[in-house]
């Protein structure tokens, strides 16, 4: 089994060519000396994530967890120790403001870090990925004093965060919870239960920050009645330090097909006296609280799906070298299986979906940088709009063709593959929740479809393809693409506004869009996926000029963009079909 080693020449080309790190800062009002650090910051997570993140995956996934009587989780042997240099490191606090102990680094930096450990060890890193998104949750909603208290700590990491949306009645249809609030003074009494709370209960850090959805007395049904609450395990003093055990404990742990070493808990609030919380935003306002956490979440779940593609094509990649099996076409004796024709095919696709996902989804983090700049008000409107395109296209198409790549890679492995002894198993496992969790792939599509495309008539993805086009039309001379591939590209862009007049056409038709929205979501973002390869290959060939990257670096990009844009791109037709069949009633 291969050990993994984070991609930081392709990671570091992304940040500065594709995204344009250095203009990102000067328009937002970022710290430009986050550039001259990219290369420092990457070699060291990446030497954490090699070091210590990694090699505690396997053995993670084999010992599990445990769970006393008391609720109390101990994790794997090694997770408390690497959380603890994680800490020590500075890592949580990356992108976070500065006024609570943040950074101030771009988000879209401190996701490629992010993106070395779910690689590493996606069980682990799902921690931080919570936290994270309680931290946004708060900083946008809670109030100044619920800032002051919490967010510093969490930032640092010293707290861990969490969100509870499901019970076992209310899943996607989140409305029908039934976990209750009531006032009691300054806070509010808690008292319910949740499932699936991913990192609800653990022993690696002194405190957990639950981020709650319940409902007050007298409220309206469904999700117009639902608050947030901040539910901490261990009640905080006023003057920072730790108080009592709030009234809530893990009940127990899911028995999951993957992620063995993540405690996914069944959370029980206020068996007793009741579980103290205090109000993140207005009542009945909950929903829209939770979704600044779900969003950032529902981001760094597609980056989670680029993730598993790296490691899978890491893995795969150094089977195929190592295993020697048969005469390849062209030899004369048995070698090393990446010679065949079709292992090569298969490495190939996985290596192009690998590159094309991480420069859509840095795309989209970038967006979440722009978002918080000081910009001209049309300007920021444009990429509000962009960035909620992006979203479900990245979380949706990423997450999905994670499935694809870990399954090609334990398909290279052949036999060995579906032993656990090599290792690709697990990454199988794990991958299987990333089209389900933060809202499954069926509600990103109807997201981008209802939403996205339908909801602003059809504003945020013509300016995408009006992008696409100016790609198009400024071309430099001698492009490493040949014309073949740029008409190939053109015609899917072409395709794309056929699709998005059909939606528009028939947008109060519901029946007909979510027969649809899945196809739309799939064409949609491998067009997009395209488009980022074709602009990486673009200033790949201007970043070879000004020696910024080696021309071993190029040849490679030349060669897995061409490869995406004439083996995977042709995919969206495919999905066109199908949704102009359904425009004529073939469904």
């Amino acid at each position: 089994m291969s050990n993994y080693t984070a991609p930081v020449e392709d990671m570091g080309f992304v940040l500065r060519e594709v995204v344009e790190l250095e203009k990102l800062c000067s328009e937002t009002g970022l710290d430009t000396s986050t550039i001259d650090i990219i290369d420092t910051v990457l070699d060291a997570a990446g030497k954490l994530a090699k070091e210590e993140i990694e090699p505690i995956n396997k053995p993670g996934d084999l010992e599990g967890l445990k769970i006393n009587s008391t609720g109390e989780v101990t994790t794997a042997t090694g997770f408390k120790e690497a959380y603890r240099h994680y800490v020590e490191g500075g890592w949580g606090s990356l992108q976070f403001d500065t006024k609570y102990g943040g950074q101030g680094v771009p988000f879209v930096v401190a996701a490629s870090v992010q993106e070395m450990w779910h690689s590493a060890n996606m069980s682990w890193g799902l921690c931080p990925l919570l936290t994270q998104g309680a931290v946004e949750a708060i900083t946008h909603n809670a109030s100044d004093e619920l800032k002051q208290l919490y967010l510093p700590k969490l930032i640092s990491g010293e707290w861990s965060g969490t969100m509870n949306l499901t019970e076992g009645d209310a899943g996607t249809d989140v409305g029908a919870l039934k976990t209750r609030a009531t006032p009691e003074k300054d806070h509010y009494l808690i008292r319910g239960q949740k499932i699936y709370v991913t990192w609800g209960e653990h022993d690696m850090t002194e405190n957990i920050v639950h981020l709650v959805l319940a409902r007050l007395p007298n409220t309206p049904q469904g999700v117009k009645g639902i608050s947030l609450f901040l539910v901490p395990k261990i009640l905080v003093n006023d003057d920072g330090s730790l108080g009592e055990a709030n009234d809530l404990k893990a009940l127990s742990l899911e028995d999951k097909i993957g992620i063995h070493a993540c405690p996914t808990c069944v959370m029980s609030y206020g068996d007793k006296t009741g579980a103290i919380g205090y109000l993140v935003g207005e009542e009945n306002k909950g929903i829209q609280c939770m979704f600044t956490m779900m969003n950032n979440a529902r981001l760094t779940v597609g980056l989670q799906g680029v993730s598993v593609s790296e490691r899978a094509y890491q893995q795969a990649l150094s089977f195929c070298n190592e295993r020697v099996q048969g005469v390849a076409p062209g030899h004369k004796e048995a070698g090393p299986i990446i010679r065949h024709p079709d292992v090569r095919r298969m490495l190939a696709n996985m290596k192009s979906i690998a590159e094309a996902s991480r420069a859509l989804t840095y795309t989209a983090c970038a967006e979440v940088d722009f978002t918080g700049g000081d910009l001209p008000t049309d300007d920021l409107d444009q990429h509000k709009r962009r960035l909620g395109l992006l979203t479900p296209i990245v979380k949706g198409w990423c997450t999905e063709t994670a499935q694809e790549v870990a399954s090609l890679s334990l398909q290279c492995h052949g036999g060995m593959g579906y032993i656990e002894e090599t290792g690709i198993a697990q990454i199988v496992r794990d991958a299987r929740i990333l089209p389900i969790y933060e809202g499954t792939n069926g509600i990103q599509a109807m997201d981008l479809v209802v939403r996205k495309i339908i909801g602003d008539k059809g504003l945020a993805i013509n300016e995408l393809i009006v992008d696409m086009r100016k790609s198009l039309s400024s071309l430099l001379p001698g492009s490493p693409l040949l014309s073949s591939q740029i008409d190939r590209f053109k015609g899917s862009v072409d395709d794309l506004e056929k699709t998005v007049s059909l939606l528009l056409k028939h947008s109060t038709n519901r029946k007909f869009s979510g027969s649809v929205a899945f196809d739309v979501l799939m064409m949609t973002s491998t067009i997009t996926a395209a488009w980022k390869m074709f602009v990486s290959v673009e200033r790949a060939k201007l970043a070879l000029e000004s020696n910024k990257v080696s021309s071993e670096f190029f040849d490679d990009k030349t060669t897995t963009a061409q490869y995406f844009i004439d083996s995977i791109l042709p995919r969206y037709v495919s999905h066109f079909m199908a949704i102009n069949s359904a425009d004529t009633g073939g469904q």
